[in-house]
């Protein structure tokens, strides 16, 4: 375990960007500040959840259907689809602050 957390700490180091992601989503001026920032650190942190999910179905996947443990696999299938669906979800999130604002504001 300690090499797995070793390699991720060096891959970290050598990345050039963040691993929250420079997301800044479209919203009116009013809402801008603190829903923007809301949304920033939802959809980076959200994303990254997202994607360490659909790599750990991935690996319930191999393991489950390497081992013949029908469950397990069954269950990384899940994680994959599931994962899929909140990073849909996540980058959609703008589109329906703003048409919420849109239409409670009349215009």
């Amino acid at each position: 375990m300690s090499l797995l957390l070793e390699s991720i700490h060096h891959i970290v180091l050598a990345a050039d960007d963040p691993i929250v992601p420079g997301y800044t989503p479209s919203v009116p001026d009013t809402l801008k500040t603190p829903t923007g920032k809301v949304l920033g650190w939802t959809a980076g942190i959200g994303l990254s959840a997202a994607v360490f999910g659909g790599l750990a179905g991935w690996a319930c996947v191999a393991i489950g259907h390497n081992s013949e443990r029908a469950g397990l696999a069954s269950r990384g299938k899940q994680a994959i689809v599931w994962s899929l669906v909140s990073g849909m979800g996540i980058g959609v999130t703008s589109g329906l602050v703003l048409a919420f604002y849109n239409m409670t504001k009349g215009a």
